[in-house]
C-alpha cells in the first residue's frame, strides 16, 4: 500500500503544484491564445476592416546597412498598393548605402533617401534618423520597418492599411526571423514567436504596452500630439516600444497576425546583432508605464515554481516509493506541456511558422527566463543604468 500513500510534504507539494498549475493554465487559455482566437475570427469573418487605403508613408532608418537594403528593400517598393512612398533615412556614411539608394530611385520614383546630420553628443541616431524620416513623410499614416526586413507579401501594406477604421489609430504586426535550417535559428524564433504571444496578446485583450518597430503603423498626428521622442530623448532606445507605451490605448490599437502581413528579418550584419537588439528592449522596458511588465513576470515565476513544484514532488514520491505521489506530479506537468504544445502550435501555424517546438518548450521554459537576465546585464554595460 505503500504506493498510493502520500505523506504531509507530498501533500504540500501536490498543493503548490495544483496551484501554480492552474496559474499557467489561466495565462495559456487567456493570453497566450489570443493570436489564434484572433485569426480565428478573422477568418470566420467577425472582425471589422475598412476598405479605405489611404496613402501610407514607409518609414526606414539605415546605419551603414548597405547589404540588408540591397536584400530587402524592393520587397517594400513592390508593394501591391495605390498610393505609398517609401523614405530611407541613412544614419551612416561608411558604406554603400548612399550609392545603392541613388540607383533605386531611378527605377523606383516612389522612393526617396536622405541623411541624418551630425547630432549633439547624448542624442539617440536612430530616434533623430526617424524624426527626420517622419517630417519629410507626406501622408497621414507612418509605417515602420528595418533595413533587415523583407514583407512575406505584396500584399502586406494592404493587410495593415484595413485596420485603419475610424477611430484607429496604432497598428501592430507580427515579425520574426527568417524560416532557414538550424537549431540555432530556431531557438531564436520560438523566443520572438513567445514574445510576440505576450505582446499582441495584451493588445488583443485590450491592454496594449508596446510595438516593435520591424512592423508597425501610428498617425502622424499622434507623433506631433506628444512632441516626439522628447520624453526619452536622453535614452538611445525608445522610438518603437516606449513611443507605442505611451500613444496605445485600449480604443486606438488594432493587431494585424494574417499570413500576408508578416514581416522577415534577414540579417545581413554581425551575428550578435539580435542580441544587442534584445538588450536594448531590456534597457527601456523598466520605463513602460502599466502592468503589463509585472503580469509578464508574475508568469515566469510562477513556470519556474511549477517546474521546481512538480520535480520535487516526484523526486519526494520517488525516494520514499509513494509512487501515486509522484505520478500525480508527473502527470500535472504533462498536462500543462500538452496544453501550452496545443496553443503554441496553433498559434505557430496561424502566423506561418512552420517550425515544431513541442520538443523544445520544456527546455525554453528554463533558458528564457535566463536569456532575459542575460540582455538585462547585456543592457547594463552597453548602456549603464538609465
Amino acid at each position: 500500500m505503500q504506493a498510493f500513500t502520500i505523506d504531509y510534504t507530498e501533500q504540500i507539494l501536490l498543493a503548490a503544484t495544483a496551484l501554480l498549475f492552474v496559474v499557467q493554465t489561466v495565462y495559456y487559455l487567456t493570453l497566450y491564445s489570443r493570436i489564434g482566437r484572433h485569426c480565428r475570427a478573422s477568418e470566420a469573418g467577425k472582425v471589422a476592416y475598412t476598405h479605405d487605403l489611404p496613402p501610407v508613408s514607409v518609414i526606414i532608418s539605415a546605419c551603414n546597412e548597405a547589404e540588408s537594403l540591397r536584400l530587402n528593400l524592393e520587397s517594400v517598393l513592390k508593394q501591391d498598393y495605390p498610393a505609398y512612398e517609401v523614405i530611407v533615412i541613412n544614419d551612416g556614411n561608411d558604406d554603400e548605402s548612399d550609392a545603392l539608394l541613388a540607383r533605386l530611385e531611378k527605377t523606383y520614383p516612389h522612393l526617396y533617401h536622405s541623411f541624418t546630420p551630425h547630432s549633439p553628443r547624448g542624442i539617440s541616431h536612430h530616434k533623430l534618423a526617424t524624426t527626420l524620416g517622419i517630417k519629410a513623410s507626406k501622408y497621414d499614416w507612418l509605417v515602420f520597418t528595418r533595413p533587415d526586413c523583407a514583407p512575406q507579401s505584396p500584399q502586406w501594406l494592404r493587410m495593415l492599411a484595413r485596420n485603419f477604421t475610424e477611430g484607429t489609430q496604432v497598428v501592430l504586426g507580427y515579425s520574426n526571423f527568417s524560416q532557414e535550417p538550424g537549431k540555432g535559428r530556431r531557438w531564436v524564433m520560438l523566443y520572438e514567436l513567445f514574445n510576440a504571444m505576450r505582446y499582441l496578446g495584451f493588445a488583443l485583450g485590450k491592454h496594449p504596452y508596446m510595438g516593435i518597430g520591424r512592423n508597425l503603423a501610428y498617425r502622424k498626428e499622434l507623433f506631433y500630439k506628444n512632441k516626439g521622442f522628447s520624453e526619452h530623448l536622453h535614452l538611445p532606445q525608445g522610438d518603437d516600444d516606449l513611443f507605442v507605451n505611451r500613444i496605445a490605448t485600449p480604443a486606438n490599437t488594432r493587431v494585424e497576425v494574417s499570413a500576408e502581413a508578416i514581416v522577415r528579418i534577414n540579417p545581413a550584419g554581425r551575428a550578435d546583432n539580435w542580441t544587442d537588439e534584445k538588450a536594448a528592449y531590456a534597457s527601456t522596458a523598466r520605463h513602460y508605464r502599466g502592468t503589463q511588465r509585472y503580469a509578464n513576470g508574475l508568469e515566469t515565476a510562477t513556470r519556474l515554481l511549477f517546474h521546481a513544484a512538480w520535480l520535487a514532488t516526484c523526486i519526494t514520491g520517488a525516494l520514499h516509493q509513494h509512487w501515486l505521489a509522484a505520478g500525480m506530479g508527473l502527470l500535472l506537468f504533462l498536462l500543462r506541456l500538452l496544453l501550452q504544445a496545443r496553443i503554441i502550435g496553433v498559434t505557430a501555424r496561424h502566423l506561418g511558422e512552420k517550425g515544431k517546438y513541442g520538443f523544445m518548450l520544456p527546455a525554453f521554459d528554463l533558458m528564457q527566463p535566463l536569456l532575459s537576465l542575460s540582455w538585462k546585464w547585456r543592457a547594463r554595460r552597453l548602456y549603464g543604468k538609465q
